[in-house]
């Protein structure tokens, strides 16, 4: 099967006001979405997308080289465990959101899990076209831009 007809599946770590935008737009990209939220706590309430699945962790989505893995949320402390599940795995692109100006708290938390600096590189940030993203919408938008750049093999403008 060629890439082109291979399902596209965007694994999004953690509920977020991101998440659920990217689970708006994405599905009209044509990916199929999956949620992981390890705390069953931050799901409930007012309905929200959740994408079409929600697991409680990242084994269960099965990340597969038509995957990509976003973490949606860089404080909590589940990082470093989630991202060292997806670099162990298949999946296509891994990326975190987070100032890049800054140092993202991932980098630590992987070096304390003995992970190797070139696993820790594999892990995008920033992620996304550079459009000046603020709300969730943008930023969505931007990380679904910069996925489908990339899986394109486009430059799409990264460049911050």
């Amino acid at each position: 099967m060629s890439d082109e007809l291979s399902p596209r599946r965007l694994i999004a770590v953690f509920e977020s006001p991101v998440s659920e935008m990217l689970f708006r737009f994405g599905v009209e990209l044509g990916f199929q979405t999956v949620l992981v939220e390890p705390d069953p706590t931050r799901i409930a309430g007012t309905p929200r997308p959740h994408g079409d699945t929600v697991v409680a962790d990242l084994s269960a989505a099965a990340p597969d080289e038509h995957t990509d893995v976003l973490v949606t949320d860089h404080h909590r402390a589940e990082i470093g465990p989630v991202l060292r599940e997806a670099l162990s795995g298949k999946a296509r692109w891994i990326g975190i959101l987070g100032n890049p100006k800054v140092e993202g708290p991932h980098v630590a938390a992987l070096r304390d899990l003995g992970m190797p600096g070139e696993e820790i590189a594999r892990v995008h940030r920033p992620v996304g076209l550079n459009i000046g993203s603020r709300t969730p919408a943008e930023i969505a938008v931007a990380v679904l831009a910069g996925l489908i750049a990339d899986r394109n093999d486009r430059p799409g403008g990264f460049v911050f």
